[in-house]
């Protein structure tokens, strides 16, 4: 490997864009960084249009990160930016590109940036995949992502689900898989008792934690009525639900309702800030992800790095990340499975062995071994 240092420049959402895909690119930067590589985030200016975005906004507050360059400057729907915009990232002269890919509505974009970059130069184009084909389909999904997969010459999944995905699209052999590294941007790990306090919860009850922003596929309606199991609600169990609805909230308040589950569930349905994600974590026993499609889950990396049992569904990559019986369980896409999980979890008191589980399996997925397999394949395009 060349001695000279490496210019990178990662395309895809950073702040002030808010979500995981935002905060693993800028762990990413980071991790580059620490390697001794020039880096720098080309970021959206526009990032959806409404119609698209099922939040209440796309923006964080506060303040944005200090350690990394951030370029907010790419429209997704404008042709004309894209050019500007590859332009610009021509005269960097990086070494490679990498384009967060998630979704087919960005293809058109990102594809064209990529084309544009590479006419006439060396530099070399990386895809992250996270999906390729996507949880909601809309008409033309396949022809975007075709169009953008055509300009890349390099692939990384973060799952064998979408590894194997990929094929449908290119017959290229410059792909891999590197599980998606552990989140560990929210700061450290506090006591139980004292993120009971925080989030002014009794520190008596036993919890366990939903994560995330709310849709169908993540299959909250599953644990719902896992919940309602008459051996659940013995025990006294609360299930805490901390994340925004990007779906009609309807349907799971009236599923609350005819469950008799208002005592059981505590709703914390507001987009979570950053500094209070470790109190949800650190205040849980097991975090629970009971999804019905899934590729990989930044939601796994947050409870590794809190050291947190998981409950997933055998979905996708899922049961890659968490190995069964070893840091929680695999679990059917069915109620009475996850409920039986949870009933398993609390009567033989398995908190402690999945947690000392959790520290040791969180090896795998260091940032340095990620950022040596974006490296490597770069070095055989």
């Amino acid at each position: 490997m060349s001695e000279q240092k490496q210019k990178v420049i990662i395309v895809g959402p950073a702040f002030p864009l808010r979500g995981g895909i935002a905060n693993f690119n800028e762990a990413l930067c980071r991790a580059l960084q620490q390697d001794g590589t020039e880096v720098k985030i080309y970021s959206f200016s526009l990032q959806y249009p409404g119609f698209l975005f099922p939040g209440k906004t796309q923006y964080d507050t506060g303040n944005g990160p200090q350690d990394i360059q951030i370029i907010t400057t790419i429209n997704s729907v404008n042709p004309l930016n894209w050019i500007k915009v590859a332009r610009a990232i021509k005269k960097e002269k990086p070494d490679y590109v990498i384009f967060r890919y998630w979704l087919p509505f960005m293809g058109p974009c990102l594809g064209t940036i990529a084309k544009l970059i590479k006419k006439g130069t060396s530099i070399k184009t990386i895809a992250i995949t996270d999906n390729v084909i996507p949880h909601e389909k809309r008409p033309g999904d396949t022809a975007f992502t075709k169009y953008f997969i055509n300009q890349m010459d390099g692939f990384i999944a973060m799952s064998q689900a979408v590894l194997a995905d990929l094929s449908f699209f290119t017959k290229s052999d410059k792909k891999r898989f590197l599980p998606h590294p552990i989140y560990d941007i929210f700061g450290e790990k506090a006591g139980k008792e004292e993120s009971l306090k925080q989030l002014g919860l009794p520190v008596t009850d036993k919890y366990i934690l939903f994560f995330g922003f709310i849709r169908k596929y993540k299959g909250l309606d599953l644990l719902l009525s896992a919940m309602s199991d008459d051996r659940i609600k013995r025990m006294g169990i609360k299930l805490i639900v901390a994340g925004e609805y990007y779906e009609d909230e309807a349907p799971y308040n009236e599923l609350i309702r005819n469950k008799g589950l208002e005592n059981s569930v505590i709703l914390r349905t507001e987009y979570i800030l950053s500094e209070k994600v470790r109190f949800y974590f650190s205040a849980c026993d097991m975090v629970a992800q009971p999804y019905r499609t899934a590729t990989q889950s930044g939601v796994t990396q947050i409870a590794y790095h809190f050291e947190k049992p998981m409950l997933v569904t055998n979905v996708g990559g899922l049961p890659e990340i968490v190995p069964d019986k070893v840091v929680g369980y695999v679990t059917d896409i069915d109620p009475n499975s996850i409920a039986s999980a949870i009933v398993d979890f609390y009567e033989n008191k398995r908190e402690t062995e999945f947690t000392v589980n959790t520290a040791i399996e969180k090896q795998r997925f260091l940032w340095s071994t990620f950022v040596k397999g974006v490296k490597d394949l770069y070095e055989k395009l």
